[in-house]
């Protein structure tokens, strides 16, 4: 893999899609990654089948393990098929025993909302990549049916779902079920690295941390949807199913934050607001927020993501200490007087996205419970969440208050012609959350 600099780092993330719905480009696979030799199948379901769902499934049939994809389901058909076909063209371009690991006919393709449960029951391994907002749900019926996951960040979009996500997580420790997030700084080598080496900066007072880009991808409406089927298919602009933008990518930062402070904030307020995304199909999420995040100890994270052409891009986390500061993008850690004490060397760096899958798919074929990180991903989601509330409200929001809120966003009834919970006016604009006036 080619070195990683400041300016590559951040490209490697962009490019690499965490911004939702782009396709995650999964390397060819070759003779490296042939089955390990061992007899037994690891059997994968792969419940949303768009870009993520698409890079996922990749991603595990990459892996050294002898995984077999056996079923898929999503939404929507077409999903479904065109992940299909890009799955099979990969492998058509792979040589030997790999056309074996797809092996999905028809009657083990299902679509719609209740699919997925026809999906689960056919695996040992469930990947999880729909929109957020089905993320509880469906990790509640893969554990439930006593399967292991791979399920992508973020885990929930609301209070209701985090705490439904943390019940769940207690039920897969009890069963010894691995589940990993698709957090995946915590399988980055550089990230691990300066970790370990946290203690160089003594103790973390202040923290920054940026997700600013040009944004995403929209979807037009077409004649003849319904207004279930419209936001399901622009699915990033309604919080039931995204989160906003500071759910559904700035919680990779948040969550580097609370990784290397070992905590979770315990209040937060900031400001945020739709300056140049105004469109009706942008829905009704913010462009840009700024949060100012505080620790049980005092200290403060503040925190900024925005989504706007032509303005500065950075991803990227920033930690100051007593002694010195961790520079996450540069990969480097410097003593207060700006001397480099410690180097990561950016010639070591790996594919945190293929690692997630490799460390995990050797877990379960040795039969090891290794992975327990849908905890982490519940309250890492619901920082994040915590941070929309207070843009949203413009309101000092509190953890214990926010998290055992109730706060339940989603639909009654999950059907194509059921009413989402937020509809468009008369001109077809969707109500925008006013700081100030909108309460949480």
């Amino acid at each position: 893999m080619k070195n990683l600099n400041n300016e590559s780092r951040r490209d490697f993330v962009i490019n690499s899609s965490l911004m939702a719905g782009g396709l995650m480009t999964a390397p060819l696979l070759s003779k490296a990654n042939f089955f390990s030799g061992a007899e037994d199948t690891i059997k994968v379901a792969v419940v949303g089948c768009g870009g993520r769902g698409t890079g996922a499934a990749m991603q595990a049939l990459s892996s050294k393990q002898n995984v077999k994809i056996v079923a898929m389901c999503d939404a929507f058909k077409d999903n479904l098929d065109n992940c299909h076909k890009a799955l099979t063209e990969e492998i058509n371009n792979s040589i030997g025993e790999l056309a074996k690991r797809l092996d999905v006919p028809e009657e083990r393709k299902f679509t719609g909302f209740d699919g997925y449960k026809k999906a689960i029951a056919l695996a040992d391994v469930v990947i999880l990549a729909t929109p957020p907002g089905f993320r509880p749900i469906h990790f509640e019926e893969a554990i439930n049916q006593g399967k292991h996951v791979f399920m992508e960040k973020p885990v929930a979009t609301d209070p209701a779902g985090v705490q439904k996500v943390l019940a769940t997580a207690a039920i897969a420790k009890q069963k010894k079920l691995n589940v990993v997030v698709g957090l995946q700084r915590h399988y980055q080598n550089s990230y691990r690295e300066l970790f370990k080496r946290k203690d160089l900066i003594g103790d973390i007072t202040s923290m920054q941390a940026w997700w600013d880009n040009d944004g995403v991808w929209t979807r037009p409406r077409k004649a003849g949807q319904t207004e279930m089927e419209y936001q399901m298919r622009n699915w990033y602009y309604f919080n039931w199913l995204c989160g906003d933008h500071i759910t559904e990518q700035h919680i990779h930062n948040l969550d580097v934050i609370n990784w290397f402070k070992g905590g979770y904030p315990v209040k937060a307020q900031g400001f945020g607001g739709r300056q140049v995304r105004t469109s009706k199909e942008h829905g009704e999420i913010f462009d840009h927020h700024f949060v100012e995040f505080e620790y049980a100890d005092g200290s403060i994270l503040n925190s900024q993501c925005r989504h706007m052409p032509g303005t500065m891009s950075r991803v990227d986390e920033l930690f100051i200490g007593t002694k010195g500061r961790i520079a996450c993008g540069a990969a480097n850690i410097k003593d207060h007087s700006g001397k480099i004490i410690y180097q990561y060397d950016t010639k070591k760096e790996n594919n945190p996205y293929q690692t997630e899958h490799d460390e995990l798919f050797a877990a379960i074929a040795k039969g090891e419970y290794k992975f327990a990180d849908a905890e982490n991903g519940a309250k890492s989601t619901m920082t994040s969440i915590l941070g929309r509330m207070a843009t949203y409200s413009g309101q000092m929001v509190y953890w214990d208050k926010a998290i055992n809120s109730g706060l339940d966003i989603h639909p009654k009834v999950y059907a194509w012609d059921a009413t989402p919970p937020v509809v468009p006016n008369a001109d077809g604009s969707y109500p925008i959350a006013i700081p100030g006036v909108t309460k949480y």
